[in-house]
C-alpha cells in the first residue's frame, strides 16, 4: 500500500491559479458536468490534508472554506482515515434496516450524549444535511398532528424540494424550481447591522412580530415545528441578538411546537461549542446535525427526544444508504479527535485571531460594515463606504485576489455582499494569519 505523507502547512504559489493543468482539466469539466454546477476556485484539487490543499499544477492553497465547514478536523485527519482503512476491508455496506451493524449504533450513541439535553435521546442517520432536514420535518409533524412550519428570512436548508420550500434566498437555490412543498410560513429574521436599535430592542421587537404572525396568520395550534438555525450560514453568518433563541424556544415549549435547530454549519466545535445552541444554553427539542460529522464522508442526523423519535411508525423512518458504514467509521474518527485535540477550545482560539484581525481590518478599511461570528466561523459585510448598502462588487474583488494569491475563502449573503471564513479548526496560528494577511491585502488593492 502507498504510503501518502502529509502537506506541509504553507501556502505556495508555482504557477499562476489556476495553472495551465487545472486550465486543462477545467474544459474537461465543462465537457463533462452540468453547467449547473458552480464552482467557487478554478483549481483541480488532487491531494489535502488539514487546512493545505494541493492542487494539480503543485500549488498549495490555504483552505478557509473546509468544503463549506466539513473538514472540521482537518482533511483526511489520521483518525478518520484508519478507522475508513479498517471499516472498507471489513464490509462497505448491509444497509442498516437490513442487517445493522455496530458503527451506525455508536455515532447514534455519541450524538445521543454529546447534544444538549438530559432527557432521553434517540437518532437517525441519513446522507445530506438538507435529507437530515427534511426527516426532522416529518417526523415533528407525525408527532405533533400538525402541519405548519415557521422558518426564517435568510435561512438556507437545502436544495431538496421540500428544503428549498424552507430555504429563503431565491437565486440561485430556487429560482425556476418551483412549485414547492406547502405549509411552510417565513417570519423576520433579527438582523442588528440591518436593524434599529441594541440588542435587547431588537430582540423585544423581532419576537413580538414573530409571535403576533404565528398567532394571527398561522395559529400557533396549527405550528408542528420552527427550524431556525443558531447561526444563519448561506445568509450571511447572521447571528441573532442576546435573548432571541431562547425566548424562541421557550415560545415554542409554551405552545407544543418542536423547536428544531439545523446545526448542519454550526455543529462539531465550529463555534467554540460542541453546538452553537449552548451559546445561550438553549436545549432543542430536536437537532440536525450533518457538515462536519464524518470529516469529508456524506452523512448527517436527527437527534431528538426519545418521544418524539419513537411517534413513528415501523419502516417510517430509514433509506438504503443512511448511515453508510464508511460514514459511521469516520464520524467516529471525528468525533475521537474533537475531544483528543480538544477543538472545542482551538475553535475558540481560532475566534480571537479572526475577530482581533478582522476587527483590525475594519478601522482601516471603511467597506467593511461588520465584523460578526463566533469561534472559528466569522464573515466580514462589505458596503459602500459610508453606509450599509451591500457592495457585492468589493466582495468579488476580494474574492478574486485571495484566489489568485492561494488563499480560498467562500462567499455568502442574502445580498450577496459576506465573506466568511470557516479554516479548519486545526489550523496552525502561522497559517491562518498568512491567509489574513492576503484577506489585508487584497482590501487594500480595493
Amino acid at each position: 500500500m502507498t504510503i501518502i505523507t502529509a502537506l506541509t502547512q504553507e501556502r505556495r504559489l508555482v504557477t499562476a491559479i489556476p495553472g495551465p493543468k487545472s486550465l486543462e482539466a477545467l474544459k474537461r469539466r465543462s465537457d463533462a458536468t452540468s453547467g449547473g454546477l458552480g464552482m467557487s476556485i478554478p483549481v483541480i484539487i488532487e491531494r489535502a490534508s488539514d487546512a493545505i490543499l494541493l492542487d494539480i499544477d503543485g500549488n498549495q492553497i490555504i483552505d478557509l472554506g473546509s468544503g463549506i465547514g466539513v473538514t472540521n478536523v482537518g482533511n483526511s485527519a489520521p483518525r478518520v482515515v484508519d478507522r475508513v482503512i479498517e471499516q472498507v476491508q471489513a464490509f462497505t455496506h448491509t444497509c442498516f434496516t437490513v442487517a445493522p451493524y455496530l458503527g451506525y449504533i455508536e455515532v447514534c450513541e455519541k450524538l445521543n450524549a454529546i447534544t444538549p439535553g438530559t432527557f432521553k435521546k434517540k437518532s437517525i442517520l441519513v446522507n445530506s444535511g438538507a435529507e437530515a432536514v427534511e426527516n426532522a420535518v416529518k417526523i415533528a409533524r407525525h408527532y405533533t398532528k400538525r402541519q405548519a412550519i415557521v422558518v426564517f428570512e435568510h435561512s438556507y436548508h437545502g436544495r431538496t424540494n421540500l428544503t428549498m420550500a424552507l430555504t429563503a434566498k431565491n437565486m440561485p437555490y430556487k429560482d425556476g424550481f418551483g412549485p414547492f412543498a406547502p405549509e411552510i410560513y417565513r417570519v423576520p429574521m433579527p438582523y442588528s447591522f440591518h436593524w434599529v436599535g441594541d440588542q435587547a430592542t431588537i430582540t423585544q421587537d423581532s419576537i413580538e412580530m414573530i409571535t403576533h404572525k404565528i398567532e394571527k396568520e398561522i395559529g400557533a395550534h396549527n405550528v408542528a415545528a420552527i427550524l431556525i438555525e443558531p447561526i444563519q450560514g448561506e445568509g450571511g453568518f447572521i447571528v441573532p441578538p442576546d435573548g432571541f433563541l431562547p425566548a424562541l424556544s421557550k415560545y415554542a415549549t409554551e405552545n407544543g411546537i418542536i423547536f428544531i435547530a439545523d446545526e448542519v454549519q454550526t455543529g462539531f466545535a465550529r463555534t467554540g461549542h460542541m453546538f452553537a445552541v449552548e451559546n445561550e444554553n438553549v436545549v432543542p427539542d430536536m437537532i440536525v446535525t450533518a457538515k462536519g460529522i464524518a470529516g469529508g464522508l456524506p452523512l448527517a442526523g436527527v437527534t431528538g427526544r426519545a418521544e418524539i423519535m419513537d411517534s413513528v411508525h415501523v419502516s417510517g423512518l430509514g433509506g438504503t444508504y443512511g448511515g453508510n458504514p464508511l460514514a459511521c467509521a469516520a464520524a467516529l474518527g471525528v468525533f475521537e479527535t474533537l475531544e483528543a485535540e480538544n477543538l472545542v477550545a482551538r475553535a475558540n482560539h481560532i475566534g480571537k485571531i479572526l475577530k482581533d484581525s478582522l476587527r483590525a481590518m475594519q478601522a482601516k478599511y471603511s467597506v467593511i460594515g461588520e465584523v460578526r461570528g463566533r469561534g472559528a466561523m466569522q464573515a466580514i459585510e462589505l458596503v459602500e463606504p459610508g453606509t450599509k448598502i451591500p457592495n457585492t462588487k468589493a466582495m468579488n474583488a476580494v474574492v478574486k485576489y485571495c484566489q489568485s494569491n492561494g488563499v480560498l475563502v467562500l462567499t455568502a449573503g442574502t445580498y450577496s455582499n459576506v465573506v466568511r471564513f470557516l479554516p479548519p479548526i486545526v489550523i496552525t496560528d502561522e497559517l491562518l494569519k498568512d491567509a489574513l494577511g492576503v484577506l489585508d491585502e487584497a482590501l487594500a488593492s480595493l
